[in-house]
């Protein structure tokens, strides 16, 4: 009795608030409660505190007086049942009945119930009357080391490629997305979005930077592959399906339309190429006898598809074919003159201008909503969410895709998402972090504490009933 009068009397000493600001920091629930008003005055403290209090937000704050009135209110049972103990025992002394026994243990034990849970939650925060007793102040002391087992908790329980999986799969993720995107209105936002992230992209996208990369890309890749076989071996496949005899009879025709408006320029060309001795009339009749050859020449060449000169072409373009798959000579030749287009200004600057307008004609159509390139996306998306919706086939695909990619990310970067965790709960303030965790779970926590008072009321009355009984 004489020990928990000692207690009662000490706990409003060191929670009163009139011991300075250590001790109004460090005191427990009940003294915090006592002693609220006059801290907050306190000089210095105050300043503190103040400061601390604004890195709080508005619901933080809200919560934080929610804990000072459930403080407030588990300390005034405290009392309460110190008083009704007290008015016990001066009853009991002074003659009154057997009930006066009854009330004085139900309240003994409710004190000490009390007392026992406000050491308990009060050791959660901070040491209990500022005395520094072993295995107090715990979320202080062990923050970082609650921060690195929250974050294996969250690797274990939440980032393991079973729960991944298994979350995933119940999802149904490819149903549903078929489903959503099967909708109209919802392709088209689809497609806006993507429309708005490809302008962007191609709009962020310096032309100089781009068309370099092009250039160097495609110059490189140009270097490094022989181009010879290839174009002996297309070559090849062009003569043996004949494909090359609509460019020969568009040359033919060409040539015997420019021979028909051009046969004084063909017949100066022979005169002036002949000896200055030589008549002029005969350079006259030697020329026009020339011109009139190559006339009939290209005219039965353009109208006779088995002519001679057309088989005469026919095997020179085989033969070119294989020289260019097999002739070391012929290969070398072409790469030589393959180095020299590609090293030409002009072939870069081309390359560069079709850079220029293939982004200005897809910059185009991505803003148009009525282009062919929109149409097409939407019509694709409308597609594969009808196909999603329906095929069992394409959702496992969408789902293993998901899945996978899930299980990837989870897996390997597991360390980096849990250390963000560690790392997050080591950086906060320790004091600041306490009275955060407070402020979120200390209104549960006084229910505790007054649910210590009552059933430690009860269980005093009733262990001093079945006293009295069996002592009877």
């Amino acid at each position: 009795m004489e020990r928990m009068e000692r207690t009662k009397a000490e706990l409003p000493e060191g929670a009163g608030g009139t011991g300075g600001s250590g001790g109004a920091r460090s005191a427990g629930g009940a003294g915090e409660a006592a002693g609220a008003d006059t801290a907050g005055a306190a000089g210095s403290a105050g300043a503190v505190r103040d400061r601390a209090m604004t890195s709080f937000s508005p619901a933080d704050e809200v919560k934080r007086r929610g804990v000072r009135r459930m403080k407030l209110t588990a300390t005034g049972l405290l009392l309460f049942v110190a008083l009704v103990y007290v008015l016990a025992e001066w009853a009991s002394h002074r003659g009154a009945g057997a009930w006066a026994g009854y009330v004085s243990a139900a309240a003994e034990a409710g004190m000490v119930g009390a007392l026992a849970d406000w050491f308990a939650v009060t050791a959660l925060f901070r040491h209990p009357l500022g005395i520094p007793i072993p295995h107090t102040a715990i979320i202080p002391k062990k923050k970082d080391q609650l921060g690195v087992s929250l974050g294996e908790f969250v690797g274990e329980n939440f980032l393991s490629e079973a729960v991944v999986r298994q979350r995933l799969r119940a999802v149904g993720i490819g149903s549903r997305l078929g489903a959503w995107l099967a909708v109209p209105e919802h392709a088209d936002r689809v497609t806006a979005e993507l429309s708005a992230a490809l302008r962007g992209a191609l709009t962020v996208l310096r032309d100089s930077d781009v068309q370099a990369v092009v250039g160097e890309a495609i110059t490189r890749r140009a270097d490094a592959q022989e181009i010879a076989p290839g174009i002996g071996k297309m070559l090849d496949r062009v003569v043996s399906d004949g494909g090359h005899k609509r460019a020969v009879d568009l040359i033919v025709s060409r040539a015997h339309d420019w021979l028909i408006l051009h046969g004084d320029s063909v017949m100066d060309a022979v005169q002036g190429g002949a000896p200055g001795w030589t008549p002029r009339f005969v350079d006259r009749k030697i020329g026009d006898r020339v011109y009139k050859e190559l006339l009939r020449f290209v005219t039965e060449m353009r109208d006779m598809p088995a002519h001679p000169a057309r088989g005469a072409l026919d095997r020179f373009l085989t033969d070119f074919a294989a020289d260019l798959q097999s002739d070391t000579e012929t290969r070398a030749r072409v790469e030589r003159l393959k180095t020299e287009v590609l090293g030409r200004g002009e072939v870069q600057d081309l390359i560069a201008s079709a850079w220029t307008a293939v982004r200005s004609m897809i910059v185009s159509a991505a803003e148009d909503e009525r282009s062919e390139l929109r149409l097409r996306v939407r019509a694709s998306l409308l597609s594969l969410g009808a196909r999603m919706a329906s095929d069992a086939k394409v959702q496992a695909k969408v789902d293993g895709w998901v899945e996978g990619a899930a299980v990837y990310v989870v897996t390997t970067y597991r360390k980096e998402i849990t250390s963000l965790i560690t790392d997050t709960v080591a950086g906060w303030d320790a004091e600041h972090t306490t009275k955060k965790i407070e402020a979120n779970i200390g209104r549960d926590l006084q229910f505790i504490r007054i649910n210590g008072t009552v059933v430690g009321s009860l269980a005093g009355l009733l262990i001093y009933a079945v006293s009295r009984i069996l002592g009877a």
